[in-house]
């Protein structure tokens, strides 16, 4: 909300830690106000309006300050399109004057709460890439002057692949949390999956919107079968497949039909085909993993995205063997050197192969490079599963 009343990203931040120093201070004298988002919200304001205030440059931004002036006294209410806050902002910020990976990187950690770490990950980027990446799009916006306002639905066409790549990433991260004690983070899902509904609900018959949806509910189906009563992750081999929650597959089947038919096929309906698969499946080793294999392909031919010949390469894996899965893996490890999932598929592999040295070291590697918790420890218990009497 601050970034959209004062239309300077760095000076929304500044404002707003300025105004949580002094809730520390008021608060913890007179106790909690009637609506502490709101009390922030107004305190944030008048820090800006007095930095604009002194501002060396003040009178070119008087229309700002004009604005925040009246913001402050009477807190206008105003009809959107977009009738979600948060969705506003996720349009608002995908602005085309950035490139689109900026763009969706800079929403993921300004509006959706991922970590710098967390936003690497997903684009295989070191941590360090994505810091610098960051600062240079505030920059950019600062310099360039780029409003950011909610746009026209006419506007919305050039920015809606970045959003429906926010929702998501959101969703992966939940998925699959990159750090903490948790395996996934169903906070996460939930609301990746209320923004995909919304988006549907905007615009109903979109095609990669409907994929989208198919999408994550295919795969939040899985939530009940993947973690024991101890939180102990379960791969997908050994889930109980009549823990899965059938109604959100039929309505993600039902979703993916529709979109499909539109004749219009994307990444998101391709990924929503691969896990209907999976679903439709009677175990994992009635899967069509050629099916599999091949959807793979296909987006990686679309998306140049080598996470997607990883996939395919586990695929293989299961289709034709852990040795046909290696040799896949040997052609995309240069450019997977520090990536997590990759040295736990390729553990998996060998010690299917029966290779167990080899297997140990990928293990302790992919437990090295995990900053989550439960992964670590499904991954340990696999390890253990080698030979015990060595560990």
């Amino acid at each position: 909300m601050l970034v959209r009343d004062v239309r300077d990203f760095q000076l929304a931040e500044d404002c707003l830690h300025e105004a949580m120093e002094s809730a520390l201070v008021h608060w913890g004298r007179s106790g909690l106000p009637q609506s502490p988002p709101a009390w922030l919200l107004q305190t944030a304001r008048r820090k800006a309006i007095d930095r604009l205030r002194r501002s060396q440059n003040f009178s070119r931004k008087l229309v700002e300050y004009g604005a925040l002036i009246e913001l402050d006294q009477r807190a206008p209410e105003t009809v959107h399109d977009i009738d979600d806050d948060r969705l506003r902002l996720i349009f608002t910020c995908s602005h085309p004057a950035l490139e689109e990976k900026t763009r969706v990187a800079l929403t993921l950690r300004t509006l959706c709460g991922l970590t710098t770490m967390e936003i690497a990950r997903a684009f295989l980027d070191s941590e360090e890439a994505m810091a610098q990446r960051l600062v240079r799009a505030k920059q950019k916006i600062s310099k360039a002057g780029i409003a950011y306002e909610v746009p026209d639905p006419e506007s919305w066409p050039e920015r809606l692949g970045s959003v429906l790549a926010v929702i998501y990433l959101v969703f992966n991260e939940g998925y699959a949390t990159t750090a903490g004690e948790r395996r996934s983070r169903v906070d996460l899902c939930d609301e990746a999956i209320r923004l995909a509904r919304l988006m549907k609900d905007l615009r109903p018959s979109d095609a990669e919107i409907e994929g989208l949806l198919a999408l994550l509910l295919l795969i939040h189906a899985r939530t009940p079968a993947r973690v024991t009563s101890e939180g102990q992750f379960i791969a997908l081999e050994d889930q109980d497949r009549l823990l899965w929650d059938h109604n959100m597959i039929a309505e993600g089947i039902s979703l993916l039909d529709t979109a499909l038919q539109r004749g219009k096929p994307g990444i998101y309906q391709t990924q929503a085909a691969i896990n209907a698969l999976h679903a439709n499946a009677a175990s994992h080793a009635d899967t069509d993993w050629h099916q599999i294999v091949l959807l793979y392909n296909h987006l990686h031919e679309r998306t140049d995205n080598v996470v997607f010949l990883l996939n395919g390469a586990v695929a293989l894996s299961w289709h034709s063997g852990p040795q046909d899965g290696l040799g896949a893996l040997a052609l995309i490890a240069p450019q997977l050197t520090h990536y997590q999932p990759f040295h736990a598929a390729k553990a998996d592999m060998l010690r299917r192969c029966g290779e167990m040295e080899k297997a140990r070291d990928s293990y302790m590697t992919a437990i090295e490079m995990s900053g989550n918790h439960g992964e670590k420890a499904f991954l340990t218990a696999r390890m253990k599963q080698l030979d015990p009497s060595q560990l």
